[in-house]
């Protein structure tokens, strides 16, 4: 394959004009030479298009004719890219350095099949940012967190999480992903829509034997909530459908027993927390990701089977696992810094 298609960076637009603007300029100024950069166009309704065209004419654009939505906008964008790195990047990421460590992690650990950088947020550079942070992890009850940010704690990046290493997941704002063991795997799981589709997927590729590293020598810096902002109803529906789904797709049955029921107590619990706050629209969004999981079950069952059949006879890397419980250390034991968590 010649240089120029080893490495494709992919942006998925929609309605993001504003964003690259800001951004477009310091992708083109950071990004190696030989790498493609493509815009993949969810069906924005702004001028992103023509936007592009006229100001990057060097970036290839790849237009949808409807909005599939965050993860299944990157399968049908990711089918028209031939490349062997996918670097997939939201629009309001940037990047102030290169990022060609991210390809040399690649090339170099070829069991590997996603690696991030560490990602600060944009508006205060000193702290880390929600979606990624340091690199992302989960507990024994399959609650999602990261090195720097633990549930709505997050940490003064003060180079404590420096050390590159494996974890379990990779943000979907910034990764990069082996494109082969992207499509062998199906790819995102386009029923998502958005959030939690790149915890699904690293899940996945570990049953399957791959590895998932946090490479934080390289920094990106990110906004987060570009496209749906953070704390609306519409994320919390999605974080803990989606959550829901991921846990019945991969666990196993005989945890799935317990982990079910003790799940649906602990959520319907933080739904009550909203209506004591006054979010009533929040708690109620908890309550229809359960009855949305309830209708989806014989679709998860059968993605279920799916998997067991990729992963049947491969090992399961289970670094990036928390065995105690996030919930526990967080709100009675008061363990707010990943690094007060410590497996036994």
């Amino acid at each position: 394959m010649s240089p120029s298609s080893k490495t494709a960076l992919v942006i998925l637009n929609y309605n993001g004009r504003n964003y690259l603007e800001r951004f477009l300029p310091s992708v083109l100024l950071y990004t190696p030479y030989e790498v493609d950069i493509i815009v993949g166009d969810n069906a924005s309704t702004d001028d992103s298009i023509q936007f592009i065209k006229n100001k990057f004419p060097t970036v290839k654009i790849i237009s949808l004719a409807t909005n599939f939505g965050f993860a299944e906008g990157y399968n049908q964008v990711l089918k028209q890219v031939e490349a062997d790195y996918y670097f997939l990047l939201n629009s309001d990421v940037e990047l102030k350095e290169s990022w060609q460590p991210l390809i040399d992690c690649l090339d170099t650990e070829k069991l590997v099949a996603a690696v991030q950088p560490k990602i600060l947020s944009h508006s205060n550079p000193a702290y880390f940012e929600h979606a990624g942070a340091a690199g992302g992890w989960i507990d024994n009850w399959g609650y999602p967190f990261c090195a720097g940010r633990i549930l709505d704690t997050i940490e003064k990046d003060k180079g404590q999480y420096d050390q590159s290493g494996e974890i379990f997941w990779a943000s979907g704002a910034s990764m990069m992903v082996r494109s082969k063991v992207f499509h062998d795997l199906g790819g995102f799981d386009g029923d998502y829509f958005a959030h939690m589709e790149e915890i699904d997927w690293c899940w996945r590729a570990k049953k399957c034997g791959w590895k998932v590293m946090a490479l934080p020598i390289v920094k990106v810096y990110h906004i987060g909530g570009g496209t749906l902002a953070y704390n609306t109803p519409r994320k919390v529906f999605l974080n803990f459908r989606n959550n829901l789904a991921t846990i019945i797709k991969n666990e196993s049955i005989l945890k799935l027993l317990y982990l079910i029921p003790l799940r649906k107590m602990v959520d319907f619990t933080a739904a009550i927390q909203f209506l004591i706050k006054g979010n009533a629209a929040s708690a109620k969004a908890i309550f229809q990701a359960y009855f949305n999981i309830y209708q989806w079950l014989p679709v998860l069952i059968k993605k279920r089977k799916l998997i067991h059949q990729l992963s049947k006879g491969k090992s399961f890397d289970k670094s990036g696992i928390f065995r105690g419980s996030l919930i526990i250390n967080y709100f009675i034991l008061g363990k707010r810094k990943f690094s007060q968590l410590k497996n036994e």
